[in-house]
């Protein structure tokens, strides 16, 4: 008689919620669990390839370019999330059902036939907890992924309304402006011009230009002054970065051929109210009601600059404050003292506003006061101080604090920020503005005496801008040396008078200095009377210690001409310098204009 045969022991039963749940962490997980070793790895490939290449993405364009990449591809990545989503429940499924299959076939060990599958209701439960936490990680990527691809269409679209109303505020009524400018006589609406601006888009090798406009844009306002006009040009080959500030009261600024029929050649106007006079002139500019006025600008300052100014970014001052504090401020080397005893507050009172020099640490709305404050300097150093801001936040953001307020940045962006440069172009910009050369950027501020005459014809004060000058300005702004340009700039703002005598016998050799001293930001003028005694070289006297307050001139004059100045007391002579020029002395000729 034979012993009876011991039972088989019963094989271990796999946890199939387990194995579900461990392909929610990561698609594999599931079937590497039950060794389904085909099925992990065909599961797992797909995603391992795709976090590859993002790193791969990652490291070569580091976090700003990857966030800037995310943002240019919104649609494709909204489209990803869903397939992400059906992928990884179907991993979740296939691995639950995998260990529910081996389980029965162990039961059934021995036995002919396949053992059904039998579900397990806490089992089946927790699968549906699996398959509902899968579903809600990306439904909160598709939301903040909408959200984000709703902010930035916004942005990009003049004509999306960001306002808190739809009608005007009443607390503020008409735009009020300490810059008026002359009601202007238009002829009649004429035949529409293209819906669309024509102007080219960066090609990538050419100069990149891009407006920037400073907008005093509260919420319900259907209209609004354009304060700040800095044009941001990048050479993309040595990565040198000019800036062009245009100032607000600018008049008679050339206008595109287009134009001329309903303005006339120039624009008569002030120059920071063209946006509002154009935006309803269809027969003047293209594009919209609402995208017109940028392109007006664009197409304007593009005339005046002889440069192609791809695109425009517009900021109203709230959002700029707001920008600012949201990034933790910004430090700025104050230059020079501001002392402001007019500068306009919220509720209509004047504000006593005193910010030192030397290095400040600011808030968004003292760095808003810094940027606008005139009343205890003038439009030309207010637009250095607007430069200097946008270099000092330019410098000082970091990457890892843009994407720890990405979402209060993008909020901010879209009732703040309008622009039409297109998502595609994003990445390429980022790439070569973080190439820049940010501690050599020539600035230009386009101010008198140097590029134009100021005055009040009509009792308005305007500025007549010397548009030869500033064409020869741009057109050569990364040829010119930064420390003479900051030097020609310090003599136009010393604005010293001199007399250029010509004691070399050449004809018309003060006329063409007189010319060339004007080009360097001197004022001259050339005198007809003739030296006693012809000198060998180029004599240079100062008059009654001018020379205290007139030194940047002074050093001009020394380095233009090679000579040591000479001082001399004269009470009989109102000019501030006398330049005579000698045997040896260059005639120097300002550039031809473009």
């Amino acid at each position: 008689m034979q012993p009876p045969e011991e039972a088989r022991p019963r094989p271990r039963q796999q946890s199939a919620f387990v194995a579900a749940f461990l392909s929610l962490l990561f698609p594999g997980l599931g079937h590497a669990y039950v060794r389904a070793w085909t099925r992990a790895i065909g599961f797992a490939a797909l995603p391992l390839l795709l976090l590859a290449l993002l790193l791969g993405i990652f490291l070569k364009t580091g976090p700003i370019g990857s966030a800037v990449l995310v943002v240019a591809n919104l649609s494709l990545i909204l489209a990803g999330n869903v397939v992400a989503f059906i992928y990884r429940a179907l991993a979740a499924i296939d691995a639950y059902r995998v260990v529910a299959f081996v389980n029965a076939q162990a039961e059934g060990s021995g036995r002919l036939g396949r053992r059904p599958m039998r579900l397990n209701p806490i089992s089946v439960a927790g699968l549906a907890a699996v398959c509902l936490v899968i579903a809600g990680s990306h439904a909160v990527v598709a939301k903040y992924g909408g959200d984000a691809q709703a902010i930035v269409s916004c942005i990009q679209d003049a004509n999306c309304d960001t306002s808190d109303s739809a009608s005007p505020n009443p607390n503020h009524g008409p735009q009020s402006t300490d810059s008026p400018t002359p009601t202007l006589s238009l002829p009649p609406v004429g035949t529409p011009l293209a819906s669309t601006s024509g102007a080219p888009t960066w090609n990538g090798t050419d100069r990149l230009n891009i407006l920037l406009l400073g907008v005093d844009q509260r919420p319900g306002d259907v209209t609004f002054n354009t304060d700040t006009m800095i044009v941001v040009s990048i050479d993309p080959v040595t990565k040198n970065v000019a800036l062009f500030s245009l100032p607000r009261d600018t008049v008679d600024v050339p206008l595109p051929v287009a134009a001329q029929g309903v303005f006339g050649s120039v624009y008569r106007g002030k120059i920071n109210s063209l946006w509002t006079n154009a935006r309803n002139r269809p027969d003047a500019f293209p594009g919209t009601d609402r995208q017109r006025g940028y392109n007006a600008l664009k197409e304007t300052l593009s005339t005046l600059y002889n440069l192609n100014i791809q695109y425009y970014v517009m900021v109203n001052f709230e959002g700029f404050r707001q920008v600012v504090d949201t990034l933790g401020g910004v430090t700025i080397d104050v230059q020079n003292p501001v002392v402001d005893d007019k500068y306009p507050g919220d509720n209509g009172t004047d504000l006593r506003v005193y910010i030192p020099a030397g290095p400040q640490h600011m808030t968004g709305s003292e760095a808003l006061i810094y940027a606008r404050s005139r009343h205890g300097s003038n439009d030309f150093d207010r637009a250095a101080r607007q430069q200097r801001v946008i270099v000092s936040i330019r410098e000082q953001t970091s990457p890892q604090t843009v994407l720890n307020n990405l979402s209060a940045l993008l909020t901010t962006l879209k009732s703040s920020f309008k622009t039409d440069i297109p998502l595609d172009e994003l990445p390429a910009l980022i790439q070569l503005s973080s190439q820049v050369n940010t501690a050599n950027i020539r600035s230009y501020v386009f101010s008198p005496p140097r590029f134009g005459t100021e005055g009040y014809p009509g009792g308005i004060y305007s500025i007549e801008p010397n548009v030869a000058l500033i064409r020869s300005t741009v057109l050569n702004a990364f040829k010119i040396d930064p420390q003479l340009e900051a030097l020609r700039d310090a003599v136009s703002a010393e604005n010293g008078t001199i007399w250029v005598v010509n004691g070399s016998g050449q004809s018309g050799q003060a006329n063409t200095l007189v010319a060339f001293l004007e080009y360097e930001g001197l004022t001259a003028i050339a005198q007809t009377q003739r030296p006693p005694t012809t000198p060998a070289n180029t004599v240079i006297k100062v008059y009654n210690g001018r020379e205290t307050s007139l030194p940047s001139t002074v050093a001009l004059l020394e380095k233009v001409f090679g000579v040591q100045a000479q001082l001399v007391n004269d009470p009989s002579v109102t000019v501030d310098i006398i330049v005579t020029t000698g045997r040896s002395t260059v005639t120097m000729t300002p550039p031809p204009g473009p």
